[in-house]
């Protein structure tokens, strides 16, 4: 059995970046699951220029091989507008085929998101990433309440997934409750596709 799972992000100024490792942590907590870290590229508007094939810094550029060879699925993208960023939709607006195919289907998933304030769009954000994976027939995991960070929380975090409020000018670090989320977000998504892949 294949115990990967895909962590999939944008990031332009590395806040995403950093909650994508805090999730990755997490599912690599969970004894015999292992994360794969993949980005997508950014999207130009002149569509004649090409992507470099690997990008200068982070994680390789994920490919559709990687949505198949996975048990399950992290996804992250910052807010834009309280939606997820084009890069991550675009990507997602290239998987007809894994969606006919029914590739993803009864694959659990999860999602995370990084604003510049507190009241950014977080939640919407991260339910505008969550609508195309339910069309995919995606099992979609949030951030219980029985998880203390998510009462006592005053930055990041929600029951719809991890979140980040990285300030105005970008600089705030990830608060200790932000990064406890992040990381059992993943625990609980590694632990959902393992129970899920023994009772397959």
């Amino acid at each position: 059995m294949n115990h990967e799972i895909l962590v999939l992000y944008y990031s332009r100024s590395g806040h995403t970046a950093q909650l994508a490792r805090l999730v990755a942590r997490g599912i690599e907590e969970v004894p015999g699951m292992h994360a794969r870290l993949r980005q997508v590229p950014p999207v130009a508007p002149v569509t004649e220029t090409a992507q470099p094939p690997e990008p200068e810094e982070g994680a390789p550029y994920v490919r559709k091989q990687d949505l198949l060879d996975c048990v399950g699925l992290a996804m992250g993208s910052p807010t834009r507008f309280g939606n997820m960023a084009a890069p991550l939709k675009y990507f997602l607006d290239t998987t007809g085929a894994e969606w006919v195919s029914g590739a993803l289907v009864g694959k659990p998933a999860a999602l995370f998101t990084s604003t510049s304030t507190m009241h950014g769009g977080q939640e919407s954000t991260l339910l505008s990433m969550a609508l195309p994976l339910l069309h995919h027939g995606m099992l979609l995991l949030g951030v219980p309440f029985t998880e203390p960070a998510l009462n006592a929380t005053q930055s990041g975090g929600t029951p719809y997934g991890a979140s980040h409020v990285a300030g105005s000018k970008g600089d705030n670090p990830i608060s200790d409750h932000e990064r406890e989320l992040a990381r059992a977000l993943g625990r609980r998504l590694a632990d959902t596709a393992r129970k899920l892949a023994a009772a397959g």
